[in-house]
């Protein structure tokens, strides 16, 4: 990922998933891979940003809260999040927050 997620203007959804990994990969890079070309043709997608250095952090941005809770029921995803408690996650933590102001050096976005 090299640019930030194009957001609308708030009010919008992040789901905030931060996590800590188990040792060794154990299948995460493929269907990190795969989740990302699902998530994307998701509706009410609006974007994903996600960074790792000791703590994971990915934030995904959802128009509104049913769409991001009808991803969480997507029955791939699921699978996905069976796998990571199994065998991915040494533990892990999900936020869901209505994103209400959004700005950057440039001022509102």
């Amino acid at each position: 990922m090299d640019d930030f997620a194009q957001t609308p203007r708030p009010p919008y959804v992040a789901v905030i998933f931060t996590s800590l990994r188990t040792d060794g990969d154990n299948g995460y890079a493929v269907m990190s891979a795969r989740m990302d070309e699902l998530v994307a043709r998701q509706p009410g997608f609006l974007g994903v940003e996600s960074a790792r250095e000791g703590v994971g952090i990915t934030v995904s941005y959802w128009r509104d809260e049913e769409s991001a809770a009808a991803w969480k029921q997507v029955a791939q995803h699921a699978v996905a999040q069976q796998r990571g408690r199994d065998a991915w996650y040494r533990d892990y933590q999900v936020r869901v927050a209505t994103v209400t102001r959004s700005y950057g050096p440039d001022g509102p976005r």
